[in-house]
């Protein structure tokens, strides 16, 4: 997905938003918000915005002197998402579609987003989620896809969200590689991160070798493309992974939360619609 000219002044509050983070020194965060300001107007509509997003919060890091300023953050986070696990376990027994409840639970995790800077409630967005219609809801090709499959390849997202992840991983029922990102960056989650989730109890977990807040291909590592090209059934959570990947030619089901107008209006849905989307799909598996 391209950068739209209404990301860019997003892209400036989430450089405020990482900077008052990381300190209280006003004259570093100015530091930063000309740092960034400057480096806006250079940026290429052509370019998807995690590949912006990267760029910030490498400036975050340098100017403010804090590698993983979300660090706390996101293990509240995940405190918070372990204490609902087994509640949303026992939903999932209770359920008539078991697989279809457990991608409301983890589509509802993606909630969790510190790049967008909306309010949310864990508990309360998984509740809702049970419930809300989608806005595109590919099931019936997942459930086709997900039968033939041999390998998976599930593509994280934020660090808290990962505990709902595990979750849906479980009901698969299929060797999966989930994949984290290589270093801090916003509240994404980190080798680490995934471990505190429990995410080493049900996947093998790899690093996409890129700092960017999404899988962007051309910034990815050798062995991650490896997998990346050969893996059967693509899942891509989250918003930057759509932006990121919403033009590969792969087949991939993106789960995610239209957290704002510019994904709804590129998804043709409304702003907080849930969403499970595939492209690409007439690919065949063998």
């Amino acid at each position: 997905m391209k950068t739209f000219l209404d990301c860019l002044p997003c892209m400036l509050s989430q450089a405020l938003r990482a900077g008052r983070i990381a300190t209280t020194d006003e004259k570093t965060i100015k530091e930063l918000l000309d740092s960034v300001g400057a480096m806006i107007k250079d940026i290429p509509l052509e370019n998807t915005p995690p590949e912006t997003g990267e760029l910030i919060y490498r400036e975050v890091s340098k100017i403010t002197g804090v590698a993983d300023p979300y660090k706390k953050i996101k293990e509240e986070n995940i405190k918070e998402a372990l204490a609902l696990y087994p509640e949303l376990k026992e939903t999932i027994r209770k359920s008539d579609n078991k697989l279809l409840t457990a991608i409301r639970i983890a589509i509802a995790g993606n909630v969790i987003d510190f790049g967008v800077g909306k309010d949310f409630n864990i508990a309360e967005d998984i509740k809702k989620a049970l419930y809300q219609d989608f806005g595109i809801l590919h099931f019936n090709e997942f459930v086709e896809h997900l039968e033939k499959a041999k390998t998976i390849l599930y593509l994280g997202d934020n660090a808290g969200e990962s505990v709902f992840d595990k979750i849906l991983i479980e009901e698969l029922k299929k060797p999966v590689t989930y994949v984290v990102r290589n270093i801090p960056v916003i509240n994404d989650v980190t080798y680490e991160d995934a471990v505190a989730s429990g995410i080493d109890e049900v996947a093998e977990i790899i690093s996409s070798g890129s700092s960017a807040p999404a899988v962007i291909p051309k910034l990815c590592s050798d062995d991650f493309l490896e997998r990346f090209k050969s893996a059967d059934i693509i899942i891509s959570k989250g918003q930057g992974n759509y932006e990121g990947l919403s033009n590969v030619d792969r087949p991939i089901f993106f789960l995610l939360k239209a957290k704002c107008h510019v994904i709804a209006n590129d998804l043709e849905v409304k702003e907080n619609d849930i969403i499970l989307k595939g492209i690409n799909l007439k690919e065949t598996i063998i």
